[in-house]
């Protein structure tokens, strides 16, 4: 079937009698945009699940969250978790999840899941009973992950990530003492907040010379830590000291890159091990503060958008279902239509580089031209370069301003 290949976009008016027929296709648009909608809703997750040894999350792009049941229900909800897990690890940003355009992508989580399996761990309750807990692990698609992270602008943590090395002294009331190698599960709640947060933390073999240094570690003497931390590297510490006080724990935490003090801070509560686990947090916001990068982006707000190549009622509603579950959209604006092309004022999160980021890597939409670009189509004088807005519905204003001079343009394939 053949296929428009212009759109509108200068300044000539369209006749009335186009513009009763204009009228007709845009109200087709708007309707076609609602009924996409109720298409979207009805999707359902298509990961597969993949068998093999002991499952575990390995890496950036995977992630564990504890499920109370396989029903698909359940597993839906918990990818979602689990993404949030991913894009935090990727970012370095404990808060991913709230970044705008994040939470719209979050409820479509299944769409980025590359396949998912369950474990079990069994444990002991309070009283003393077995316990069992069921542990979803999801992996994600590493290039479908890092579109959406660069679509929406999202900072990342480059890796391969550094591994400071955690100088931890706990005093339980009996006086501090290091935690070192052979006593690692004393702090398995920080290393493994660690690796929740997408990097890993090392220990001290704890030898006899190591112990001594608990004393720089309870006065905060960052600089002999670091000389008698040489002998690893990278040349980072995560210093800590754990104490009781007032019927709960203290930790107060300094971390170190290479001999600058980054970070300072303290936190307390009546579990020990949620303590310590926040010393791991205070770590990554530093290495993120200080190395993630954000990538290049347009300004957030409503961009001029026109679409051709559209032959048919399901071409709109392609397009319109495409649309709305785009991350970066936030809103869509119905301006004008043709039998073959129809524009919008898309509100965007990340601009037009965001939008283009998404949809370059798809199959539905292939770029044109972009905004202000002067007859991208070169067709001077065909019926499909008019003015976007000439077909606007009779009545109805025209819109304010909005970012680029003429409108980006886009193809349906």
């Amino acid at each position: 079937m053949a296929r428009a290949n212009a759109v509108a976009i200068d300044a000539t008016r369209a006749p009335d009698a186009g513009r009763e027929t204009g009228s007709r296709w845009l109200r087709m648009a708007r309707t076609a945009i609602c009924m996409a909608a109720l298409l979207l809703a009805s999707f359902a997750a298509t990961a597969q699940r993949t068998e093999g040894d002991r499952a575990a999350a390995r890496g950036v792009y995977s992630a564990e969250v504890e499920v109370n049941s396989q029903g698909a229900g359940e597993r839906n909800s918990a990818f979602a978790r689990a993404l949030a897990q991913v894009l935090g690890k990727l970012s370095g940003n404990r808060n991913a999840a709230s970044i705008p355009g994040i939470s719209q992508e979050l409820r479509r989580a299944e769409r980025y899941v590359d396949g998912f399996d369950y474990r079990q761990d069994e444990g002991v309750s309070a009283s003393g009973a077995p316990s069992f807990d069921t542990i979803l692990v999801v992996r994600f698609d590493r290039d479908k992950v890092d579109s959406l992270a660069a679509a929406l602008g999202l900072p990342i943590w480059p890796q391969p990530r550094p591994k400071p090395v955690l100088w931890l002294a706990i005093d339980d009331g009996s006086g501090p003492r290091l935690v070192g190698l052979p006593k690692a599960a004393a702090a398995q709640s920080t290393l493994e907040r660690a690796t929740t947060r997408g990097y890993r933390l090392g220990l001290p073999n704890g030898s006899a010379a190591e112990q001594a240094v608990v004393g720089a570690i309870w006065r905060g003497d960052t600089a002999a830590v670091a000389r008698a931390s040489r002998r690893y590297s990278p040349p980072m510490q995560l210093i800590g000291k754990l104490y009781r006080d007032d019927g709960g724990w203290r930790a107060d935490w300094i971390f170190v890159d290479n001999g600058k003090v980054l970070s300072r801070w303290s936190e307390s509560g009546a579990n020990a091990r949620q303590v310590m686990a926040t010393g791991a947090d205070g770590a990554a916001d530093a290495l993120m503060k200080r190395y993630a990068k954000a990538p290049e982006t347009d300004p957030a707000g409503t961009y001029r958008v026109a679409f051709t190549g559209l032959d048919s009622t399901d071409d709109y509603v392609r397009l319109s279902g495409y649309l709305q579950q785009l991350a970066v959209v936030r809103g869509i604006t119905p301006l004008s239509a043709t039998p073959q092309t129809v524009a919008f004022d898309l509100d965007l999160v990340s601009g037009l580089s965001g939008f283009d980021r998404l949809v370059s890597g798809g199959d539905v939409l292939v770029a044109v031209s972009t905004a202000g670009a002067v007859d991208p189509l070169g067709l001077p004088g065909d019926a499909t370069t008019a003015d976007p807005l000439a077909d606007a519905i009779p009545g109805e204003a025209r819109p304010g301003p909005v970012a680029g001079d003429r409108p980006a343009v886009y193809r349906l394939r």
